[in-house]
Parts: structure tokens; C-alpha cells; sequence
């Protein structure tokens, strides 16, 4: 049985009309005879949507209960049993109620998949997982249902529901979204048009990256190498050098003249041993990319126009940008340049920008990564061609052209072509250089003429001193070069090992960042660091980057060993011995830092684990002394009542009946407490953000403590908070009532709320001895308790919990000491709206605002689920 095919309409914002697309493609399938049946879709009561369903089936929804209250969700178990050919499932982000058979409705859907079934649906762009913050920086509502992005990039088909802010808001103002009396307030609030406008550039970006990755996957499949200039790309090549910061920011410039550029920024490496880039350059310049938006790759091959112009084109790059090139006038002798090659090979469909910077022809430096011995093919080939072709050239030019210039001048001639050989070949050319100008020289030059003789002993001498002096100069020359290049490796190799030494010490390198600098500096294509329990178990890795690593030692093409359990694997080419020194190098930072990164997980499993074992201490203390003191007293009253030996006066009945009912209060007061912890331990607190006015909940808050002890000054005039009730009364009142335990008596608590800007200040004042300022965080610790509080005062829970559900509500609470002696509790509030600005609402899976997630197809519950559910939330959330 084959996967079901997914069809998403993905919309910019609530209104645009996925749903109704979704249901026009419905009908547009039924009548071409499809079985197409709906599995779930909420009209909201709009009634042009509502009309749409006729003439469709609908499968029978699921009804489930929960916390008293019923709802529906779409029954997974009646679709797979209708087994229709298509299912029109709405809302792929929605939560499902608890109970539900999957938590969300994408999980419903992947069993549709699964099963054969083709399934259409819809979702909003600020729904998708990646781009929740960026949703909230811009519309300030926070989307608590989202949809993993990769669920939505696997669909088969994507289309994209489009509309103009303007048209939106006008199919608003004519009550096509929602309800007249909602209009306005969703109007100036998330519809406004600079929200509705970045939401749709965002929509628009996220289609166009999924039609590029199509579009990669056609031109790779169909094996097409042109480019095509469906989007400004722009390739900057890299070599390691200081120029290469001015490039990327130049690129940066270019790609910002044009929405949606693209910079990527490539270094290609050798496949002959260490890198010829700094490692601590390139690093700089990896960040600056990835800071500038684009992203950093790096690419193997010998020559480097061919492997650029490559990678340009496989990414399907309309421009490259390269430095002007860093070579001396001379060094243009070996060739015309990687920037000219690359200009001229590039072809009509890609555009080369040639930038100039402080680093031209100032000379490319040492060449730190080649010794003599490989000097590379093309060298090679060029020494011996100047050792040994030249010399004959030399000869025939020479012995054509009627010029006497006597054989001192001849041999001086075959020498600086012997020269030349060792500079560009090394030792063995221009030994073979000696040794062709000797022989030319004797017959071509030294009488008697054309013969390998010598009459003049002079002559005799001068070929000998020729010869000498041409293999002396050759290795000394030979000789200097590899002390040079053995020099230059040798600073190479302390950079590199000083930079990974700095890095690992400071704790910057992760481990798989580590392996991808191995892999870089050593050019290979993967790197595994891998390790096994004991010499007859089977290796696994610990950490890997690049493609295909190797799953053992002896499966790769280099092996370092590091200790008896643990290896280091590179593939991509055999490594030169002396590579081997700085690999061993590597290899030890890896262990180090994979041992540091189990070690940093162990100590923060210790730290959860005593922190853990601190609090079920508390907590059994609590139950040993603080529980056992009201059950004590409850346990010794009703005893009493039950006596027969005593005949108890009406007053005396009543005093234990009131002994009985404090105590059983101080026990609910405490178990509350403990449930609240553990809710805010384990964050099951979900708040259910409303806007209320302060004197409808502070005053109820008030209930637990003695009559006339508190002071209530809360003005009328303070504008509306964006809080949750419940959890602002349990935050109020145990915040109050640890003011008044620790108030001298006839001292009264003030509790007074103030506006500041977009925030409701509430302030408990209280007159007691006070708290340091070095303990005034650690009283919202749990199980704390300052100084010398009763033990009968509570488990030390009140002011963590208050502070938890503070902090849930997005709001903060402090300690201030109070003017005069005292302690003064501050509690910050999020204002709601005032002079037409919104305040940022708070949303979640269960309970959301209106304006925020109401949609036609994309997450929305309709307004009666809203007002069921935050019902439901608030008996959740309220007094345990």
C-alpha cells in the first residue's frame, strides 16, 4: 500500500480563504469522480464558507469530554474505516482536546498518509514551528500551535492562498471574517496593515525556498548544468586570505540591492595535505557570512577555477565574486590567474566581478602547504619542459642566428635555464637540465664542432665547471625551497595548533565543530570520532560530519588511534605521513572535548539530581513536622468530641470544632501549595490571559487573612491588566498573607497598584523586620524560609509559588525594602489596552485569543469552543 499524497494550502493570515480553496478543490474532485469526503472543517459561521460544504460528505465527528465540557475532534478511527480516496482535514496545526487519539491534528493526518489516504489541508505561515519567534517579534502574539516545518516541506504540493493587506482588511470591515462586534477590535490589533504585510512577505519567502529546493531537485535529476536566473545568487570565492572579508561584505551589498539574493560563500581546498588558509582566518570570515546571511562552504579540488566555476553552477549561481588576485607582476609567468580563468571559462550565463583591495599584488605569500617534494603536476611538468625542452630550443636558436658570443655567454645562458628547472621543478630537472646543456654545449659549441670531444683543455674545463656549478646552483636552490616550504608548514602547523588549543581551552569548540575543522584542514570529504567498550565490541560512533562516515577504523582511508577504545576516522584520501603529527593533535583535542561535554552532562545530571534530593528533603520535613502539627490538632479534637468519659459545654464543643476546621484549613493551605510547586515544577501551568480590571480580583485574594489587617488602595482608574484571574488571585493572596505573618501586631499591610507606561504596578507593604538585600532572592527559592519564622509558618512555598505564577502570567515579582523598615513585594503586571494600543496576549494550544488564531482554515476554534475551553482553563487554574 502506497503513502497518501498531502496538499496544503498555506495562507499569510486568518481570512485569506484556504478553507474555501480546500473545499473548491474538494467539489472540483468529486465531480471528477474522486471519493472525497470531509474529515474535518469548521465553518466558524461564516457563511459563504458554510455553503461550500454542501453537496460534500462528512464524516461523523468524535465527541469527547473533558473537565466537564464537551467537544468534538475529527474521528480518525471513521476515516480509515470510510477509506475514502481524499480527506479534507482543516487546520493541521489545531491542538487536539485531551484524550484526543494523537495530541495534534498533523499526527491525525500522518495516519491518513500512512494508510493510502490523500489528504488536503490548511495552515497559517505563523503556525509553522521555525518561525514562531519571528511571528511574535512582529505581531507580538505568540503561537503556541504550530506544525513542525518539516511536516509542511514533505508535502507533495504547497500552494500558496494570497491577498492584499487592504483587500483582507476590507473583507473584514464587511463581516466575512468574524462577527461585527469583533471587527474593530481585530481591525486595530493583529490585522493591522504592517502586521498583515510582513506576514505575507514571510509567507511568500517560505513558498519561494520550497519552489528553489524543487527546482534544485528537477535540474539535478534531469542532470541540467546551465544556469537558470530564477534568483540572483551570489557565488564569493575564498582563499583564505585577509581580502576575503571585503569580498563577503561586497557581496552582501550586491545581494541586498535585490530581494531574496542569495550569498554563499565557498574556500576550495587542495587535496595535497594541510590547507593553504589560515584556519583562524577563515573561521573569521565562516562567522562574518553566516552573521551577513548567507551561508559558508567548503569545496575539495586541485584546480581551482574548475571546482569554483563547479560549484557556482551546481547551485545554480547567477554571479561570482573574487578579489583581485594578491600575486606579484612576476608570479604571472606560471599562469594568468584564478580570477581570469574564471572570467574567461564562466560563459554568458554567469556575471564576474572582479574586486579590488588592500592585499593586490602585495604577494600571495609562502606557500604553506607543499613541500618540494609535491610541487604539484603542473610544475613538475613545467620544470622539466624548461630543463630539458628549453635547452634545445636555446640550441637552435643559437647555432641559426650569426652571432658569436663566445662559450662564457652560452653557458651562462643554459644555466639560468637550469635555474629556472629548480625553481619550477625542482632537484631532478634541472639535473637533467645540467645535464642536456653539457652535452649541447660540447657538441654544438665546443670545437672541435659536432662531437663529444674537446680539443682546447680550456674548454674541457669550462663544460666541467658548467656541469658543477649548474648541480651546485640546482641544490642549493632545491634546497632552499624545501627549507622554505618546511618552514612555512612548521608556522602553519603552530597556527593551526595554537587556534585549536585556544579554542578547546576556552570551552568555544563544540565536537562536531572540532571535526569539521579537521576535515576542512585536512581536506577530506567525512570524519568520525569513534570508540567501543572493549577490544571484542563493535565501534559506534561518537560524532560525525560529512557524507558516508566510516563505521570503523580500518573502513577509512586515515586512522588515528587515541588510547585503546577510541579512533579517529577520516575519508576522502590517504593522508602524507608528516600530516600525521597535527593529526595526532586533533585527534587528542577530540577526546578532550568529548569527555568535557560528558562530564559538563554528568555534572548537570548531578545538579538535577541534588537539586531533586534538596527538595524531597524539604519535602519530607514539611510532612514530618509542618503536615503532622494540624493533623496532630485534628486528631487530638476529634478524639475529644468523641469521648464519653467527658460531657463537652456548647462552647467547649464549639472551640474543638473550630480547632478542627483551622487545622483542616491549614492543611488545604499547604497541600495547595505543594500541588502549586509541582505544577510550576514540572510547567503544567498553562494561564488563560484575559483582560480584568485589579479590583475584581485583588479584593477576593483578601479572603484568607484576618479582618481590618490590610489596607486596600486600588484606584478605579487604573486601566485593565492582560492577566489570568485564578492565577492572579493565588499570586495576590499568598503574597498578602506572607506579609501579614511576619506585620508587628496593630501594624496594618498596604497593598496599592499604580500604572507605569505598559505596566500595573501592585505593592504589598508591610512593616516587619525585613530581609537583607543578600537574601531577597533566595525567600523565592522553594522550601525557604527567612530567619526565624515559626515552624508552624508554612513549608517556605507561598513566595516561590507566587512568584511562579507571576512569571507565567509575564509578569515579574520582587522584594524592595520598604521606607522607614519593612518589606515591600512587588508585582508586575502587563497592562491591556489603552489609547488603541494592544497589549501582546499570551496563546496557547487550549486557550487563545480571538483576534490572534480566529480562522477560517488554519487553527482557529470557533468563538463558543473558545469561551467552553477557557472555562474549562480556568477550573484548571484556579485555587487547588
Amino acid at each position: 500500500m502506497g503513502r497518501g499524497k498531502l496538499r496544503i494550502y498555506l495562507g499569510a493570515a486568518p481570512g485569506v480563504g484556504k478553507t474555501y480553496a480546500m473545499l473548491s478543490e474538494g467539489h472540483r474532485r468529486v465531480e471528477r469522480g474522486a471519493d472525497c469526503v470531509v474529515g474535518f472543517v469548521e465553518h466558524h459561521g461564516r457563511p459563504r464558507t458554510e455553503v461550500m460544504l454542501h453537496g460534500l460528505e462528512q464524516v461523523a465527528r468524535g465527541e469527547l469530554t473533558y473537565r466537564g465540557a464537551a467537544f468534538t475532534e475529527m474521528d480518525v478511527d471513521a476515516v480509515l474505516a470510510r477509506r475514502p480516496a481524499v480527506a479534507l482535514v482543516d487546520e493541521l496545526a489545531h491542538t487536539n482536546v485531551p484524550g484526543s487519539r494523537n495530541a495534534k491534528r498533523w499526527q491525525d493526518v500522518e495516519e491518513l498518509l500512512r494508510a493510502g489516504i490523500d489528504v488536503v489541508s490548511t495552515v497559517n505561515i505563523q503556525h509553522l514551528e521555525s518561525l514562531g519567534d519571528v511571528v511574535e517579534s512582529i505581531t507580538g502574539v505568540r503561537q503556541r500551535e504550530t506544525v513542525p516545518d518539516e511536516v509542511v516541506r514533505r508535502a507533495d504540493q504547497i500552494e500558496l492562498v494570497d491577498m492584499s493587506p487592504q483587500a483582507l482588511r476590507r473583507r473584514m470591515a464587511h463581516g466575512n471574517i468574524y462577527k461585527p462586534d469583533k471587527v474593530d477590535a481585530a481591525l486595530s490589533n493583529y490585522f493591522r496593515p504592517g502586521n498583515l504585510t510582513a506576514l505575507r512577505e514571510l509567507a511568500l519567502l517560505w513558498v519561494a525556498d520550497r519552489a528553489d529546493e524543487y527546482l534544485q531537485q528537477y535540474r539535478g535529476e534531469h542532470g541540467i548544468r546551465s544556469t537558470w536566473q530564477a534568483r540572483e545568487r551570489i557565488v564569493v570565492g575564498l582563499t583564505g586570505g585577509p581580502e576575503g572579508r571585503t569580498l563577503i561584505r561586497r557581496a552582501s551589498r550586491m545581494a541586498a540591492k535585490g530581494s531574496g539574493s542569495e550569498i554563499l560563500a565557498v574556500y576550495i581546498a587542495r587535496s595535497d595535505g594541510l590547507t593553504a588558509a589560515s584556519p583562524k582566518e577563515l573561521a573569521v570570515q565562516r562567522t562574518l557570512v553566516e552573521d551577513l546571511g548567507g551561508t559558508f562552504h567548503h569545496v575539495i579540488g586541485d584546480n581551482v577555477p574548475e571546482a569554483l566555476l563547479a560549484f557556482a553552477r551546481g547551485v545554480n549561481a547567477t554571479q561570482i565574486v573574487l578579489g583581485s588576485s594578491r600575486r606579484k607582476a612576476w608570479q604571472y609567468v606560471f599562469g594568468p590567474g584564478v580570477g581570469a580563468t574564471v572570467a574567461r571559462d564562466s560563459g554568458p550565463d554567469l556575471d564576474v566581478h572582479i574586486v579590488t583591495h588592500e592585499e593586490v599584488a602585495r604577494g600571495r605569500g609562502l606557500p604553506v602547504v607543499r613541500s618540494a617534494a609535491r610541487l604539484g603536476r603542473p610544475r613538475i611538468v613545467a620544470g622539466w619542459v624548461v630543463g630539458v625542452a628549453l635547452p634545445v630550443l636555446l640550441c637552435l636558436l643559437l647555432t641559426h642566428v650569426d652571432a658569436d658570443l663566445g662559450l662564457a655567454n652560452d653557458m651562462l645562458l643554459f644555466l639560468a635555464l637550469t635555474v629556472a628547472a629548480a625553481l619550477l621543478g625542482g632537484l631532478w630537472p634541472a639535473l637533467a637540465s645540467a645535464a642536456v646543456g653539457s652535452l649541447l654545449l660540447n657538441y654544438f659549441f665546443a670545437p672541435p664542432l659536432h662531437r663529444f670531444t674537446v680539443s682546447d683543455p680550456k674548454n674541457i674545463v669550462a663544460i666541467a665547471v658548467f656541469f658543477g656549478v649548474a648541480v651546485s646552483v640546482a641544490s642549493v636552490v632545491d634546497l632552499a625551497a624545501r627549507r622554505t616550504h618546511q618552514a612555512a608548514r612548521l608556522r602553519a602547523e603552530s597556527e593551526i595548533l595554537s587556534f585549536l588549543a585556544g579554542s578547546v581551552l576556552r570551552g568555544e569548540t563544540s565536537l562536531e565543530a572540532l571535526l569539521e575543522r579537521v576535515r576542512e584542514t585536512f581536506a577530506m570529504e567525512s570524519v568520525a570520532l569513534l570508540e567501543r567498550a572493549g577490544e571484542v565490541e563493535p565501534w559506534k560512533p561518537a560524532a560525525s560530519v560529512g557524507p558516508r562516515p566510516a563505521d570503523r577504523p580500518e573502513d577509512a582511508d586515515v586512522d588515528m588511534p587515541i588510547g585503546d577504545h577510541m579512533a579517529l576516522a577520516l575519508s576522502g584520501r590517504v593522508l602524507p605521513a608528516e600530516d600525521r603529527r597535527v593529526l595526532g593533535a586533533f585527534a587528542a583535542q577530540a577526546a578532550v572535548v568529548l569527555d568535557r561535554q560528558r562530564l559538563v552532562g554528568e555534572a548537570e545530571e548531578a545538579r538535577r539530581m541534588a537539586e531533586g534530593n534538596r527538595i524531597r528533603t524539604a519535602l519530607l520535613a514539611a510532612v514530618s513536622h509542618d503536615l503532622r502539627t494540624p493533623l496532630a490538632s485534628i486528631k487530638a479534637s476529634v478524639s475529644s468530641l468523641r469521648s464519653a468519659d467527658v460531657e463537652w459545654s456548647e462552647e467547649d464543643r464549639a472551640e474543638l470544632l473550630e480547632g478542627i476546621e483551622d487545622g483542616a484549613d491549614r492543611l488545604d493551605h499547604l497541600v495547595g501549595n505543594l500541588l502549586d510547586m509541582s505544577r510550576l515544577q514540572t510547567g503544567t501551568v498553562t494561564p488563560l490571559i484575559r483582560e480584568i480590571d485589579l479590583d475584581e480580583v485583588v479584593p477576593m485574594a483578601l479572603g484568607g487573612v484576618p479582618e481590618g489587617s490590610v489596607v486596600l488602595d486600588v484606584p478605579e482608574t487604573l486601566p485593565m491588566v492582560a492577566v489570568d484571574p485564578g492565577l492572579l488571585e493565588r499570586t495576590v493572596a499568598n503574597v498578602v498573607e506572607n506579609a501579614v505573618k511576619y506585620s508587628p501586631p496593630g501594624e496594618r499591610v498596604l497593598v496599592a497598584a499604580s500604572f507605569l507606561g505598559d505596566r500595573v504596578e501592585v505593592r504589598v507593604v508591610d512593616r516587619g523586620p525585613g530581609v537583607p538585600d543578600e537574601a531577597k532572592d533566595r525567600i523565592f527559592a522553594p522550601f525557604q524560609r527567612h530567619g526565624d519564622a515559626p515552624r508552624g509558618a508554612g513549608v517556605g512555598l507561598g513566595l516561590a509559588v507566587a512568584r511562579g505564577f507571576a512569571e507565567a502570567m509575564d509578569g515579574t515579582l520582587a522584594a524592595e525594602d520598604t521606607p522607614g523598615g519593612g518589606l515591600t513585594m512587588v508585582l508586575t503586571l502587563r497592562a491591556a489596552a489603552r489609547d488603541g494600543t494592544p497589549a501582546r496576549a499570551t496563546v496557547d494550544g487550549e486557550a487563545r485569543t480571538l483576534a490572534a488564531d480566529a480562522d477560517t482554515g488554519a487553527g482557529a476554534d470557533t468563538v463558543e469552543r473558545d469561551h467552553d475551553r477557557d472555562r474549562m482553563m480556568r477550573q484548571k487554574a484556579g485555587p487547588q
